[in-house]
């Protein structure tokens, strides 16, 4: 199969740890080596796409990992039902959104808003009035009515998690007139995502991002809502902390530098979100310790969120909002 592509012959086949979507090795060639990838999902149509988008974003000199094109010019290689695309290995690593300055997180807030502009232009046109549904409060009550006797008589990490859940329902009841308007509409286009800290590469042994990584998450979304859910995942604490606003706020700033969204729909993406998560009833005291869950942190996030709403709908508004004086 590797002769499919215009490479010397391969020298070594390394297995890498698997992901949920795709299966990878490290070839190791005298040119030096690459990434195989085997993709699980998504479909053939969509993968055709999402390939066609990253070469067409890493032409224009964005961190985006460029497929290799085989002999015959194709991204995407069949082998019976199997589905490959080739890339360039790429050294780097990871960082904790909480580990960048806040310089690097308004370049990062640059990068994504980068991404975002580029996006709107190379992809077809999408509806820009998308409509945007919210959880339902009533429905949010009776899954937990639902699950609240399935706790009982469970163990101690069953009790502590109905106790947990019952004060979420308690909550919603009492906030169910901040629930979003049943309908409403959202400027969208193309995203990628999965914009988190495990995405994204950083270089060895400079701080810039060298690759943006697994884009199988390529969907048409709002703009906002990428934006604010990225930030809630770079820079949440994981405890009773939230996640750290000033950060967020240079996020945000670098973003509007590069694909400016209105304020409004930014805030209102804020109030979705944090509604969204009040509404999440999965619950941290159940979860599996040994599983790597990087939106787990968000779980954590719910009853600071809620005390600081005004504070965090204020610190996405800040890079749009003039000084005065």
């Amino acid at each position: 199969m590797m002769r499919r592509w215009d490479l010397a012959e391969p020298r070594e086949l390394m297995a890498l740890a698997e992901g949920p979507g795709n299966r990878e090795w490290r070839v190791e060639t005298s040119d030096g080596p690459f990434l195989l990838r085997r993709f699980l999902r998504p479909a053939r149509r969509e993968l055709l796409f999402q390939l066609e988008v990253t070469a067409a974003l890493a032409g224009t000199g964005l961190p985006v990992p460029d497929p290799v094109q085989a002999r015959d010019g194709r991204r995407l290689i069949e082998v019976g039902q199997r589905r490959y695309a080739l890339y360039p290995w790429i050294d780097g690593r990871h960082r904790d959104g909480l580990d960048l300055g806040v310089a690097e997180c308004r370049e990062l807030g640059a990068l994504l808003g980068r991404l975002h502009a580029e996006l709107d232009r190379l992809t077809p046109p999408v509806q820009q009035s998308l409509l945007a549904p919210a959880t339902r409060v009533h429905d949010a009550v009776a899954l937990a009515d639902r699950l609240l006797p399935e706790l009982r008589d469970r163990g101690d990490a069953a009790a502590r998690a109905a106790e947990r859940l019952g004060e979420r329902r308690e909550l919603l009841i009492r906030l169910a007139d901040h629930q979003p308007p049943a309908a409403e509409t959202a400027t969208a286009g193309y995203v990628h995502g999965a914009f988190q800290a495990r995405n994204l590469l950083y270089g060895q042994f400079t701080g810039g991002v060298v690759a943006v990584l697994d884009w199988e998450g390529l969907h048409v979304a709002p703009f906002a809502g990428e934006l604010v859910r990225a930030a809630t995942l770079l820079f949440a604490y994981g405890d009773e902390r939230g996640f750290d606003l000033e950060r967020a706020e240079a996020f945000v700033g670098g973003h509007a530098s590069a694909f400016r969204l209105d304020a409004a729909q930014l805030q209102s993406a804020v109030h979705r979100l944090w509604w969204e998560r009040l509404c999440d009833l999965r619950i941290p005291e159940l979860s599996d310790p040994d599983r790597d869950d990087p939106e787990l942190p968000r779980l954590a996030l719910v009853d600071w969120w809620t005390a600081n709403l005004d504070r965090t709908l204020e610190a996405f508004a800040a890079p749009y909002t003039p000084v005065v004086g």
